[in-house]
């Protein structure tokens, strides 16, 4: 596995991959190299770190990676319909449940929002509660909200 650090307006963010995927996106990016485990930049790495900054100015809305998330064919399909969701709009999570075909799934649905290896990229932070509220995000409800403010969602 590929490394590369990138300071947002987040905080640090780790970004990772297998060299030809993008596999995940860490908060906090406090990982603590070892011997084996430090920091190993690729081109994809670097791609998506470029890709993040102008998101975070504002001057891109979709992402252009190839990804990898590891999980379940569940949890595949609703990271899938997540990146469906335009730039700058939120549903609810009954919305995704609905749109991949299991209308009753919806605390499944949230269950596999919230373990969304590549936020942001797959933007998780898009889905709200049905009531409009914000609604948990693994950056914390105050990085989901500066999220949407950003996208002009909220």
């Amino acid at each position: 596995m590929n490394y590369q650090y990138l300071d947002s307006p987040l905080g640090r963010l780790r970004l990772v991959s297998d060299g030809k995927h993008l596999v995940s996106i860490e908060f906090d990016g406090g990982h603590t190299c070892t011997a084996t485990d430090c920091e190993l930049s690729d081109q994809l790495l670097q791609d998506c770190a470029s890709q993040l900054q102008e998101y975070f100015a504002g001057t891109r809305h979709s992402f252009d990676l190839p990804l990898a998330p590891g999980g379940t064919q569940f949890q595949q399909s609703v990271w899938q319909q997540l990146t469906q969701i335009p730039h700058g709009q939120t549903c609810s999570y009954k919305d995704i449940a609905t749109g991949i075909g299991k209308p009753k799934a919806v605390r499944a649905v949230g269950a596999a929002n919230g373990r969304n290896p590549i936020p942001i990229v797959v933007p998780c932070h898009r889905v709200i509660g049905s009531d409009g509220s914000l609604t948990g995000f693994a950056g914390g409800i105050g990085m989901k909200k500066q999220l949407l403010e950003l996208e002009g969602a909220i």
